[in-house]
């Protein structure tokens, strides 16, 4: 534990040992502490077997990712000791299952896990109730503390779960000794998933309609508004295929619906040419995409950014469209309510480009502040014939929703002021011209919007996106680094305006994919110039602190 009393908590098990469920608990228990808190879990696409494994770290400060060294390892099955036994921080505490480890080293501690489970039902999954009752041993919790936790976190099965977390806080609290005293903070208590914000979000900015085929890591805002329709008044559509979700989505935007469709790569790609008939139609939509690594299935459940390219050019043919990548959990929710704004405001699709590692991660927030000002979407005041695509000086033509007297007309064809379908070549370029009207009216309308965020002052300058931000901000902390830090918000249309001031200047960029996308943007709509590039692309988010390792090599070597 560090000066900023920093703790991290590891549990480590199979699937069905309840390794994930622990790790929500302690994060629960940190953050009703009033400390800053960040959840991670690492899982493979198994249901039964494989290598599940949640870390939470809080600390009294602002804290903004996991750290993979912890303080505290519980290793429930014997890969978990094998994989996580290099994981223990300096000075830290390995404890491990001794009904399944035999060959443990003298330091770590060995606790009789499965034997003091068996005589319960389900005996596997009450392994992660036993993670935690040591963890409050390791913090000095008393035994009545440690049963109440368990009693509200576990509540089904509650008198077993408590006597089953008792014997093993029993046991373990001679041999870990109460060596970790956490200090309480003044941070929110909130703790949401960035799915969980980006649903929020989009219901705070006017949602009525979900619609989701599951794919990790998206699937997670299905099931979120789908266990929360009732409170909020909305409709949460599963269809067949992502093809069909798609397409309906679009059919309830067109009849006045605030619609928001979500999936991964596989999935959005799926969606390719509906994205082209809303970008035709002008349909107001937003989409959540988030990324997992790719091509096709991929690995289904861990975390990448190789999807930055395909989400900017996403449809053929050429139409306006946004696309914003949050930085944390908490600006998830603001800027998924504005993106859906905006593509209500200017008719297009807006995309909110995320990954698994701000997806499924939890963290403490705070959405008590104000959401964006945004122009109501102008809507027809009536007229002899509705012009569905009525020319305008900005663009953007005037809505009209049933119940009407007049012809409503929608249209993936190229078409006329009406929507009736041409093929008159100076009625195409008229369309064209309006839509790329609409571009520039889109883009002046983002520029008195926090596009590019800054960070620091001094130092190098580090440009990144998305749930990498979290990660560059917590190395940089972790590794006592001076630097700028440009994160971009806005990456269609591109913010060009942001990097004037950095003309003709070096900039590290950071980014989870192979062929460093971002950086390519970057060199392609402004004059700076990508003097170095951190790239991770094995599917887990960076460490903050080998990150710190190797930002401070890349300035070292300027």
């Amino acid at each position: 534990m560090n000066g900023s009393n920093r703790f991290t908590f590891l549990v480590g098990g199979e699937a069905g040992h309840g390794v994930k469920r622990a790790g929500t608990v302690a994060a629960e228990l940190f953050a009703e502490s009033g400390r800053y808190t960040f959840e991670y879990d690492d899982y493979q696409s198994l249901i039964r077997g494989g290598h599940n494994f949640s870390v939470v770290t809080s600390s009294v400060k602002p804290v903004f990712s996991q750290y993979l060294h912890a303080d505290v390892v519980v290793a429930l099955d014997a890969r978990s000791y094998r994989l996580h036994h290099d994981h223990v921080a300096k000075s830290g505490l390995l404890v491990y299952n001794s009904d399944v480890v035999k060959d443990a080293d003298s330091g770590a501690i060995g606790l009789p896990l499965s034997t003091l489970a068996k005589g319960y039902t389900l005996p596997g999954l009450r392994l992660g109730v036993g993670s935690v009752a040591v963890l409050m041993a390791a913090c000095g919790f008393g035994r009545d503390e440690t049963a109440e936790l368990i009693r509200k976190k576990y509540p089904h099965d509650a008198d077993n779960n408590v006597a089953y977390g008792l014997s093993v806080y029993d046991v373990a609290l001679p041999a870990v000794g109460s060596r970790y005293v956490l200090a309480k903070g003044k941070a929110p208590a909130t703790m949401l998933t960035g799915n969980e914000a980006i649903g929020l979000g989009a219901y705070a900015g006017g949602l009525d309609m979900y619609f989701a085929y599951p794919m990790t890591p998206a699937s997670s805002i299905l099931h979120f508004l789908a266990a929360h329709a009732k409170d909020f008044g909305i409709a949460v559509v599963h269809p067949e295929s992502e093809i069909a979700v798609m397409n309906m989505a679009i059919g309830a935007a067109s009849a006045g619906a605030h619609v928001v469709v979500g999936s991964s790569g596989g999935g959005f790609a799926l969606m390719e040419e509906a994205m082209s008939l809303a970008g035709m139609a002008e349909v107001p939509l937003l989409c959540a995409l988030s990324s997992r690594p790719g091509p096709s299935t991929g690995v289904p459940t861990y975390t990448g950014q190789a999807d930055l390219s395909f989400a900017l050019n996403q449809g053929h043919g050429e139409f306006p469209r946004i696309v914003a990548s949050p930085g944390t959990v908490e600006e998830a929710y603001y800027l998924s309510a504005e993106l859906m704004e905006l593509a209500w405001a200017y008719q297009v699709p807006a995309i909110v480009l995320t990954e698994k590692h701000l997806s499924e991660s939890r963290m403490t927030v705070d959405l008590s502040g104000k959401l964006s000002d945004v122009a109501e979407p102008v809507m027809d005041k009536g007229r002899d014939e509705y012009h569905r695509y009525a020319e305008t000086p900005d663009g953007v033509s005037p809505l009209r929703f049933f119940p009407s007297s007049k012809l409503i007309k929608w249209t993936s064809y190229e078409h006329d002021e009406l929507g009736i379908s041409t093929e008159d070549a100076g009625q195409i370029v008229r369309m064209q011209d309006k839509r790329l009207r609409k571009a520039r009216s889109l883009e002046k309308a983002i520029r008195g919007m926090k596009t590019v965020k800054h960070f620091g002052s001094g130092g190098p300058v580090i440009v990144t996106y998305g749930s990498t931000v979290m990660s560059v901000l917590e190395a940089l902390s972790s590794g006592d680094i001076e630097a700028e830090v440009l994160q971009i918000v806005y990456l269609a249309p591109f913010p060009v305006w942001e990097f004037a001031s950095l003309s003709g200047r070096d900039v590290i960029v950071v980014e989870q994919s192979s062929t460093a996308q971002l950086a390519a943007l970057l060199q392609r709509e402004t004059d700076v110039t990508v003097r170095s590039t951190v790239t991770q692309y094995d599917g887990r988010p960076f460490d903050p602190e080998e990150l710190a390792v190797r930002l401070k090599e890349v300035v070292a070597h300027g």
